[in-house]
């Protein structure tokens, strides 16, 4: 089965980088105690459309627009706090979750920006909009370009001193259940060891996207599993266990959308029932068995004959 479609430098980036290396960190902020027509001012002096508030110890605690102060001066209401006007429930990007989630939530939510806060303390780190993102990605691209150079050099000796009739390689990392803080770190070890040896970049970026994503399930759904690859001259293989809970309907489970990760997950950004479907693009084979109450295994056969003569992004 051949992929559907080659994947560009710019999914692979998406997938490479997190938020914050590309939103911007000079925000400007007001606390909940500036009052109303004070806000006026800053807008006017600023050209802004809006601000995060922040308190005393820099945690996000509402965001305050253009349009609320229009809301307010229209109404002819007295002056008050901007803390009585402000939009308390606010939807926020992690510095550390890898950009392909912010994409996801632009276009999920049809948000111009988002707030980047800590994902310990809270505070405020920053603000993310699409602009920095394309932003960040072209910024990334240039920088790549120079290093494609070093790294083809460093790869050619590599294979100098590998000499056989038959060399196969063999990888394998351990992933924690649970433990976001790492989430994709797997992934990211494997791509750069792959572009190290030398390997076709639209290789290199369908194996790294499909170990992020069968990484994501495994951190996700259970306690932890394994995730084991073989590289030998004709195709990569990357076998994925783990010990968790099982998966009752595997076939609902490889549909577009489908997701059964729990309401805190997706408040992280996770989830979007997108995993095993985006694995299926990029491998050339894939298969899937579970058995309720002992975990999953899944198998991911990408031939690196499939599209690499094909390279053009």
């Amino acid at each position: 089965m051949a992929p559907e479609s080659n994947i560009t430098k710019i999914q692979e980036l998406v997938y490479e980088m997190n938020v914050g290396e590309v939103m911007h960190k000079d925000v400007i902020t007001v606390s909940p105690q500036t009052s109303m027509s004070e806000f006026g001012d800053i807008l006017h002096d600023k050209r802004i459309s809006g601000t995060p508030v922040v308190d005393d110890q820099g945690k996000l605690v509402g965001i305050i627009s253009l349009e609320d102060f229009i809301k307010w001066l229209a109404g002819h209401q007295p002056d008050c706090p901007i803390d009585q006007k402000m939009t308390r429930d606010v939807q926020t990007l992690y510095a550390d979750e890898p950009l392909i989630q912010a994409a996801n939530r632009f276009e999920q939510l049809g948000f111009g920006r988002f707030a980047v806060i800590d994902r310990q303390n809270k505070s405020l780190l920053g603000i993310i909009t699409k602009g920095d993102i394309i932003e960040g990605l072209l910024k990334k691209l240039e920088i790549g370009y120079h290093e494609e150079e070093i790294r083809r050099y460093r790869a050619s000796h590599i294979f100098e001193d590998i000499v056989g009739d038959k060399t196969k390689l063999f990888f394998q990392y351990d992933v924690a259940g649970h433990d976001f803080k790492r989430a994709g770190e797997s992934a990211s070890r494997l791509k750069t060891t792959l572009k190290r040896l030398g390997l076709n970049p639209q290789i290199v970026r369908r194996v790294a996207i499909a170990t992020y994503e069968a990484e994501m399930n495994v951190i996700i759904y259970t306690y932890g599993g394994k995730i084991r690859v073989r590289v030998d001259p004709h195709e990569i293989s990357v076998e994925v266990e783990d010990s968790g809970p099982g998966i009752p309907d595997v076939e609902k489970v490889l549909q577009p959308g489908y997701s059964t990760a729990p309401e805190w997950v997706r408040d992280l950004g996770f989830g979007a029932g997108m995993g095993l479907d985006n694995i299926r693009k990029c491998a050339s084979r894939m298969e899937l068995k579970s058995t309720v109450g002992k975990g999953t295994q899944l198998s991911i056969c990408i031939s690196i004959e499939d599209g690499a003569e094909s390279e053009t992004n």
